[in-house]
């Protein structure tokens, strides 16, 4: 058995590539059993966002297993291009203690081009918890996330990584700031998508600036008002996209769409309705819900998420110190998880040398039951005793010798012996 964790990643391939191997939040529950359905994967977690797609997977046989978490994907992806190399060249893996330190690196936020960003360990902790709805993380996905979350959270607690602007949702308001002369002040934005990334928009919009307004677009109006009442946009339906374009200054969008929402001709029309008034447009969604057409417009500057991770990282400098900090805490999580996960390896196995022992003690009792009555309760309890204590003291130094040796190869091999030895 080996955990494994595969995977593909925006800023290791091209943003046309990395859209086409994206998994749609809707689609992830069949993702999962796709996974599980396979004889060599026992559990799964997918980790989908607009900037990874990773499968987190405990695989019986592990070339077996890695091959048919290769043919998922192959299956989940869109054609990459006839120019494009194999999918698989393109995936990323790491095995058993690497795909452990990769995922508490991923909850840290160390490994997104905003370090630090807290949006990541929001969207590990949704995906464990949808591995586990659908029956599909077990006994030892679950405490690993588990694992991974808190490690996370000590990180953002105890270190300065997550000091200033640390969601790609900040960053991207950032940017629009950056690009304008004056920045947003007195501007109309217009948010499309009610998401995550939406609500992160409209934080992000709400800290002390001179905007002239707010507007967030979404296709359920009831989600749309939720995070408006929250952050002091207005809520309006996606029927009234048209005017809202019309109106503003900026875009954010990030919707869950699998085809375009902004079109050439849509924008287009909206443009030549005003001439003299240009637009800036920020489009984070992944697959991207603004046609890269779009870009050669007049008076349009189309920005999308490739941008935004370049303009984050470039204000990074100031986070990137404290990596040493964060590598050292998450150590110390690592270590700690390997105690634990060590001690979940013999549990099972000391579980039934101890059912096994105290079944044949039970038995023998059982055999004696005629004799056993003829004696006074007190003598019963003397028996009794007696027999618990004897079971528990042989018992003992092999429950300590396999507990000390749990995670190691000595642990599995006197493990085996175990179960060989007492038909466990």
């Amino acid at each position: 058995m080996a955990v494994v964790a595969v995977g593909i990643n925006e800023q290791d391939v091209s943003l046309e590539v990395f859209e086409r191997s994206a998994i749609r939040e809707r689609d992830l529950p069949k993702a999962l059993q796709a996974l599980c359905d396979s004889e060599h994967v026992s559990e799964a977690v997918v980790l989908s966002t607009c900037l990874r797609t990773e499968v987190y997977a405990v695989v019986e046989r592990f070339h077996d297993g890695l091959a048919d978490i290769e043919s998922f994907f192959r299956s989940s992806a869109s054609s990459v291009g006839p120019d494009s190399p194999a999918l698989s060249e393109l995936l990323s893996c790491w095995i058993d203690d690497a795909a452990v330190s990769h995922l508490f690196d991923v909850a840290a936020g160390i490994d997104s081009p905003v370090l630090g960003e807290g949006e990541i360990l929001r969207q590990v902790r949704s995906a464990a918890e949808l591995a586990r709805r659908e029956h599909a993380a077990g006994r030892v996905l679950g405490p690993l996330f588990r694992h991974a979350v808190e490690a996370g959270k000590r990180v953002r607690t105890e270190t300065a990584i997550a000091q200033g602007t640390t969601s790609l949702a900040h960053a991207a308001v950032a940017l629009a700031a950056d690009q304008l002369e004056g920045g947003l002040e007195g501007r109309s934005v217009l948010v499309i998508g009610a998401g995550e990334m939406g609500a992160g928009f409209c934080r992000a919009l709400a800290q002390p600036t001179a905007l002239a307004r707010v507007v967030i677009a979404n296709r359920s109006a009831k989600r749309a008002a939720a995070i408006a009442e929250q952050s002091g946009a207005e809520a309006v339906s996606l029927s009234k996209l048209d005017d809202e374009l019309g109106r503003a200054d900026i875009v954010l969008t990030s919707t869950a769409a699998a085809d375009v929402v902004l079109d050439v001709a849509r924008i287009g029309r909206m443009m030549r309705s005003r001439p003299d008034r240009p637009l800036l447009v920020v489009d984070v969604a992944v697959p991207r819900d603004v046609d890269p057409a779009v870009a050669g417009l007049e008076g349009v500057r189309l920005l999308d998420v490739e941008d935004v991770r370049r303009f984050a990282e470039a204000q990074m400098a100031t986070r990137r110190r404290e990596i040493p900090v964060v590598r050292a805490v998450l150590a110390e999580e690592l270590a700690r998880y390997r105690v634990s996960s060590a001690a979940r390896s013999a549990a099972p196995v000391v579980a039934a040398l101890r059912a096994r022992a105290e079944s044949i003690r039970r038995a023998e009792l059982e055999r004696q039951r005629a004799r056993l009555d003829a004696l006074g309760p007190e003598a019963r309890q003397i028996v009794e005793t007696v027999t618990l204590r004897t079971v528990a003291k042989l018992l003992h130094e092999p429950t300590v010798r396999i507990k000390d040796a749990a995670g190691s190869r000595r642990g599995e091999r006197l493990a085996e012996a175990l179960r060989s030895l007492f038909d466990l």
